[in-house]
C-alpha cells in the first residue's frame, strides 16, 4: 500500500489507437493510471450497439481495457476477436459484445466497464467521458453542420469547431475525482478533433482540468489528419484546444525529434497527410515548455509514437526529471 501512494498519478484523456498505444508502454511503470475515453463514437461495430441497444459505444473503451490488461495473451487477443464471417456478427468485436451484455445485465455502463476491467485484470483505472451516449458534430469553415463523428472527416473540409449533444452531460464523479488528484494530465496523442476534444467538451471534465493543479501536457500528433487537421502545426494543434476549452491549460507540449524519411513523407502525402511543421517559437510564445525527444517509429511506411519512448520519457516528466536520459523499463 506504502509504494502505491508514491506511484505518480496520471490522468490520461483520448480515444482511437493513439490512447491505446500510449497506455501499452505507460502499463510498464510504477504509475497510477487513468484513462478517460471518448464514448462520440458513432462507426462501425460500435455505432451499431449504439444505435441498437441505446448504449455508449464500446469500441473505445474495448481497445484500452484490452492495452492495460494483464491477462493472458490469449484472453486478450479472445476479447479483441472480431467475428469476419457471420451475417449477424460480421463486424462486431467479441470485446465489444461482451461490453454490451455487461451494460444490459447491470443496467449501467460505467458499472460495465468496471466490471470488464476487473475480469481483465487492467492495470488502471478505465473510465467513460460520460456515462451516456453523447453526439459529437462539427461545423466547417464555410457553415455546413455534420452530425455524427465518423463522417467528419470525410468531407475533407476545414472545421471551425466541433460541440457535443447533450451540451451538458455530466461526467462520472470518479473522473471528476481522479483529474483534480492527478500530478499528470495528459492530452493526446490522437485524432485531434474527433477522439481528443471530445472529452474536453464535457463541462464538467473541462472545468476538472482547468482547476486542476497538476501538470497538464499535450503530446503532439506525427502527421496530420486529413479531414482534420490539414496542414496543421503543433501551434495551430494547440489553439484549437484552446479555442475550445477558453482557456490556455497546457504547461507543456512533446514533440518528435527525429526528420522523417523523405520516403515515408511522400507516401503520406498521397493521403493527404504530412509530418506535423513543430514551429517551437510560436509554442514558446504561446507560453508552453517545448521538449522534443526520438520518441516515433517507422515500420514499413507508417509512422507511429513508440510506446515504451513516450512512457519512458512521461514517466520522467512525471518525477520532475524530463531532461535526463533514462533506459531502464520498470516491470
Amino acid at each position: 500500500m506504502e509504494r502505491k501512494q508514491l506511484r505518480k498519478r496520471i490522468v490520461i484523456l483520448g480515444g482511437g489507437t493513439g490512447l491505446s498505444t500510449l497506455l501499452r508502454g505507460l502499463k510498464l511503470y510504477p504509475l497510477d493510471l487513468t484513462a478517460i475515453v471518448t464514448v462520440a463514437d458513432d462507426g462501425g461495430s460500435s455505432g451499431r450497439l449504439r444505435n441498437d441497444l441505446d448504449i455508449p459505444p464500446p469500441g473505445d473503451i474495448r481497445n484500452v481495457i484490452a492495452a492495460l490488461s494483464d491477462s493472458e495473451p490469449l484472453v486478450t487477443e479472445m476479447f479483441q476477436y472480431r467475428f469476419k464471417h457471420s451475417l449477424d456478427l460480421d463486424g462486431h468485436s467479441l470485446g465489444n459484445l461482451m461490453l454490451a451484455a455487461l451494460t444490459d445485465i447491470t443496467g449501467d455502463f460505467s458499472h460495465a466497464v468496471r466490471e470488464m476491467s476487473r475480469v481483465l485484470n487492467v492495470n488502471g483505472t478505465v473510465l467513460p467521458a460520460a456515462n451516456q451516449i453523447v453526439t459529437l458534430s462539427a461545423e466547417l469553415e464555410d457553415g455546413t453542420i455534420i452530425e455524427g463523428e465518423s463522417k467528419i472527416p470525410a468531407y475533407l473540409q476545414p472545421i471551425k469547431r466541433v460541440f457535443i449533444e447533450p451540451y451538458d452531460v455530466k461526467a462520472l464523479p470518479a473522473t471528476i475525482a481522479a483529474i483534480e488528484n492527478a500530478d499528470v494530465i495528459v492530452v493526446g496523442p490522437g485524432s485531434l478533433y474527433t477522439s481528443i476534444l471530445p472529452n474536453l467538451l464535457v463541462k464538467d471534465i473541462k472545468k476538472a482540468i482547468i482547476a486542476a493543479k497538476a501538470k497538464k501536457i499535450y503530446i503532439c500528433n506525427l502527421m496530420t489528419q486529413a479531414g482534420e487537421t490539414y496542414k496543421y502545426t503543433a501551434s495551430d494543434h494547440v489553439k484549437a484546444l484552446y479555442d475550445h476549452v477558453d482557456e490556455r491549460f497546457l504547461d507543456a507540449i512533446l514533440l518528435d525529434k527525429v526528420q522523417m524519411p523523405e520516403t515515408i513523407a511522400e507516401r503520406y502525402e498521397k493521403e493527404q497527410a504530412w509530418p506535423v511543421e513543430y514551429d517551437e517559437e510560436r509554442l514558446k510564445k504561446m507560453g508552453l515548455e517545448v521538449y522534443r525527444k526520438d520518441i516515433a517509429n517507422i515500420s514499413g511506411e507508417t509512422v507511429r509514437h513508440e510506446p515504451t519512448k513516450v512512457a519512458e520519457w512521461l514517466f520522467e516528466y512525471a518525477d520532475g526529471h524530463a531532461s535526463e536520459d533514462s533506459k531502464q523499463l520498470y516491470f
